[in-house]
Parts: C-alpha cells; sequence; structure tokens
C-alpha cells in the first residue's frame, strides 16, 4: 500500500492526518478498533516507532482511546476533537498565510466573496 508521504511534515504527522481523514470522512468510527502498530507500519512502510508516536498523539488528544492488551479504539467524541484541531491549526496556521497573499496581490475581500460566490452557483 505505501504511502506518498511530502517533506513539509514530519511523517507522523502526516499519519496523524490521514487518520483524521478517515474520521472525519467516517471511515473510522466511533469506538472501532483501530489497526494494530504493526499492521500500519507495514501498510505504510515505515518504522513502528513511526506509527507509536502518531498512536501517542492521538491518545494524548483524546482521539484514540488505548485498551491494555487489545489495541487502539476511536474515542466517544473523536470526530469532534479533531474539528476541533484542525481549526485551530487552520486558523493559526493556514489563515495568516491566505491573508498575507490576498495583500500582496491586492486583493480585497469583497473581491473573494464576489469570485468564490460566483464559481460556487
Amino acid at each position: 500500500m505505501g504511502m506518498d508521504f511530502n517533506n513539509t511534515q514530519p511523517i507522523w504527522m502526516q499519519i496523524v492526518d490521514g487518520i483524521f481523514e478517515q474520521i472525519l470522512s467516517d471511515k473510522l468510527k466511533t469506538g472501532e478498533k483501530a489497526k494494530s502498530v504493526r499492521e500500519l507500519a507495514v501498510a505504510y512502510e515505515v518504522n513502528p516507532n513511526t506509527v507509536m508516536r502518531s498512536y501517542d498523539y492521538l491518545q494524548n488528544n483524546g482521539i484514540f482511546t488505548n485498551k491494555r492488551g487489545i489495541g487502539f479504539f476511536v474515542a466517544y467524541n473523536a470526530k469532534e476533537k479533531v474539528l476541533e484541531i484542525r481549526r485551530k491549526r487552520f486558523l493559526e496556521e493556514e489563515v495568516p498565510i491566505f491573508i498575507k497573499t490576498m495583500k500582496m496581490l491586492g486583493i480585497d475581500f469583497n473581491e473573494l466573496s464576489l469570485s468564490y460566490f460566483k464559481s460556487e452557483v
């Protein structure tokens, strides 16, 4: 299977983002058992320690729970927590770049709104 990793973000965080996508798209549902660390490491062709770092992050942020000896499971309110993390990251990392680019290109918010809504109709 493998995964196409990029050089802009650590691999463990790209794995987290992939799991976020699965949770948001309901491919991984509340209470569902996640793949084992070894299974995911083999599937993504990465070191199991890399996957474990991803799972630790997910557990520390309340997205996964760990049932000792059984594995990791999607937490009850995982989807809400993923949305919260993604929104925060978007507002702190992506929006400032977007606004800076708009200013450099001389695009104002009215122009943006008009062009966006025209293409959505």
